[in-house]
């Protein structure tokens, strides 16, 4: 190739060879950097999914305010969902999955005693939004 092929090659906007090479290794560690790190999240989903299960469930049994054991429960849970999607969300890169963490993160904040009327009405609306996000307007979905 002629140096003024080359040029023009360069200007049409194409990588070089250089660039070319460059840009598949260094996509190749990145995606398996990522999905190094959604194996790990989803290994510390099952632990804690575990965690939960042996440990706050039996309290539900036991002579304390079940209301708080339920809440806790339910938070701890919808954590575990929320690192679950993390995971799934860096292996799959879909839109859908970066929707329902967002879903999941609202959906515990809607649990915690703290909520206020109006962080109720807003989480609401949230939820309602996003639902609707991801069922009309994403690409793939029957509508």
């Amino acid at each position: 190739m002629s140096k003024e092929e080359e040029k023009s090659t360069v200007e049409a906007g194409e990588e070089t060879m250089i660039e070319g090479v460059l840009n598949h290794y260094v996509g190749n560690a990145i995606h398996l950097f990522l999905s190094l790190l959604a194996v790990m999240i989803l290994g510390a989903a099952v632990i804690g999914a575990y965690d939960t299960l042996v440990g706050e469930f039996p309290k539900l049994l036991a002579p304390v305010d079940e209301y708080k054991v339920l809440q806790q429960i339910i938070q701890n849970i919808l954590l575990v969902a929320i690192a679950a999607e993390l995971g799934l969300l860096l292996l799959f890169h879909r839109t859908s999955a970066a929707i329902e963490v967002i879903i999941f993160v609202v959906a515990r904040k809607m649990i915690s005693p703290e909520v206020t009327a109006l962080d109720l009405l807003i989480c609401v609306a949230a939820l309602v939004a996003l639902i609707v996000v991801r069922f009309y307007y994403l690409p793939g979905r029957v509508k």
